[in-house]
């Protein structure tokens, strides 16, 4: 299993090409059900869970072809993938493949959507929390869905098709409206999303869906208005930079110190962690190129910051501003209101001698002079890569096990960190 070694120490400068957000990609890719014209998507990331979704739609009867790159693309410039589910030949989802990735149940809406049937299993646990499926399955019964559990999986059908409806979520949820969106855009009649999730990658794939002839409005607000359509058709669409990303390396630079530009990242996709990192005393400017984060000599402030639903400090930012927070010159409060099981990764920041308490929902940590590298296991995604901002300042070196969890939502992470000037290498084995 690969590993990541990092000795740390060493200032980061130069650029980093920010990669098209996986979080948009994933349910672009499934909204490719459907149509049965031929959806392109550009800048595509090179990731484990793109690879894996790409199996399952195959699995759906989805041709999917990659084209390589182009004389004359920029460097990191993402991939392109052409999805054509002009026949869709299978409308299960079975266990082995949707308990490898919880993204992958959101088939369920176009496949009922267009073919008037699914059979999808449930996707089992998950590290960071329940993440149940009831507000998908609600979505589709607002639409006029029936519903079924039987043997762990989800029987949902629509005998006629699925019809405009009054859907409202008590809680914001991305993946559901997601389902509810997509669903929506096959259904006879006007539906209604209400507390819809706003965050960007939703507008994403509703300007994707428009492109394919949805009539939506509303989207990136809490109000979501569908006017179904009899079909879709095919579509051209360029996925948004991964905001995600974007503030991983931000804090990475204001971890280390530098002046890292960040290339194709758009400010107005995560201000919010960027207010953070200006607290914390980074320097932040916005430039027609990117993002360029630069910290020279100023100590780190402690902050206090509760993640939220977007515009909100994200979830998916958490374990790094933690570990970035483990050097401020004070105490720092960070309160998790998203996922209930997401500070796995304290006591791995731990072993590098960060000091953390917590007390339910919320972690304080004291900042501390220094880090001392040592052996590290990743538990999820974020958490992984909170290890990697950690090994970037600590002393000596730091080996993060585990790593699969990192190729899951980092293209190339090692390569664009040691550009910058970064002493870290993937260990075979």
């Amino acid at each position: 299993m690969d590993r990541i070694r990092i000795r740390g120490g060493n200032r980061l400068s130069g650029a980093i090409p920010i990669s098209g957000a996986k979080n948009a990609t994933l349910p672009l890719m499934i909204a490719s059900l459907l149509t049965d014209e031929t959806l392109v998507l550009q800048n595509v990331p090179r990731l484990a869970d793109v690879v894996l979704l790409q199996h399952i739609l195959a699995n759906h009867g989805v041709d999917i072809t990659l084209a390589g790159k182009r004389p004359g693309d920029p460097e990191g410039n993402g991939q392109t993938l052409r999805l054509s589910a002009r026949r869709i030949v299978d409308t299960t989802a079975p266990y082995h493949l949707v308990s490898k990735m919880r993204a992958s149940f959101w088939v369920i809406g176009p496949l009922v959507a267009r073919m008037g049937e699914a059979r999808v299993s449930m996707p089992g646990g998950c590290a960071i929390g329940t993440r149940p499926v009831d507000f998908h399955l609600d979505a589709l019964r607002a639409l006029g869905a029936t519903i079924d559990i039987e043997e762990g999986y989800v029987l949902a059908s629509a005998n006629g098709g699925l019809r405009g409806g009054r859907i409202r979520f008590d809680k914001v949820s991305v993946g559901a409206t997601h389902t509810a969106l997509m669903s929506a855009a096959l259904a006879r009649g006007e539906s209604e999303i209400e507390n819809a999730a706003r965050e960007p990658e939703i507008v994403d794939v509703a300007d994707c869906l428009k492109k394919m002839g949805a009539i939506i409005e509303g989207a990136g607000t809490s109000t979501i208005r569908v006017q179904g359509v009899e079909r879709l058709n095919a579509a051209n669409h360029t996925v948004l930079p991964d905001r995600i990303e974007t503030g991983t390396y931000a804090m990475a630079v204001a971890m280390t110190g530098g002046d890292v530009m960040l290339q194709g990242a758009r400010a107005d996709l995560l201000q919010s962690a960027l207010d953070v990192l200006q607290e914390a005393g980074a320097e932040v400017f916005e430039t027609n190129e990117g993002i360029r984060i630069s910290r020279n000599g100023t100590k780190l402030a402690p902050v206090r910051v509760t993640t939220e639903p977007f515009p909100g400090f994200p979830t998916d930012l958490q374990a790094q501003l933690m570990a970035l927070m483990s050097r401020a010159d004070g105490t720092s409060q960070i309160t998790e209101t998203i996922f209930e099981n997401r500070f796995m990764h304290v006591q791995e920041l731990a072993r590098l001698g960060a000091r953390i308490s917590l007390d339910g929902e919320v972690a304080k940590i004291e900042g501390v002079e220094r880090l001392k590298g040592a052996p590290v296991m990743a538990t999820d995604l974020r958490a992984s890569v909170s290890l990697v901002i950690a090994g970037l300042a600590a002393e000596g070196e730091t080996m993060v096990h585990r790593v699969y969890h990192l190729d899951r939502g980092f293209e190339r992470l090692e390569e664009k960190l040691s550009r910058c000037g970064a002493e870290i290498e993937r260990v075979a084995g």
